[in-house]
């Protein structure tokens, strides 16, 4: 029994580094309301981009508001993916007692 516990958690952990990797290639797309912004984002919530138009430069406070709605708007994307996708990789391990409230 021990054993066999012993083996879904490993083979959980190594279903979870696969999908963290994963994560790493997988981008979203964000754009401010009026495209003005635009940022992408991996899976795992690291910022790889951000494009911002022109006409912003002139004036910081509209630029720092864009900036901020659009990347917590793609901040937010990224972390229910990740969640989602971090949950489906641990799935095995809900089957050991105890294990299922570690993902509450």
């Amino acid at each position: 029994m021990f054993g066999d516990m012993m083996g879904k958690l490993q083979e959980a952990q190594q279903k979870t580094e696969e999908t963290k990797k994963r994560l790493d290639t997988v981008y979203i797309n964000e754009q401010s309301g009026d495209g003005k912004i635009k940022v992408t984002i991996s899976g795992n919530r690291e910022i790889k981009d951000i494009v911002i138009d022109e006409s912003l430069m002139e004036d910081t406070e509209e630029l720092t508001d864009h900036l901020v709605l659009t990347l917590n708007k793609a901040i937010k994307k990224a972390g229910e993916m990740n969640e989602s996708e971090m949950q489906a990789a641990a799935k095995g391990m809900l089957n050991i007692p105890g294990m299922d409230q570690l993902f509450k």
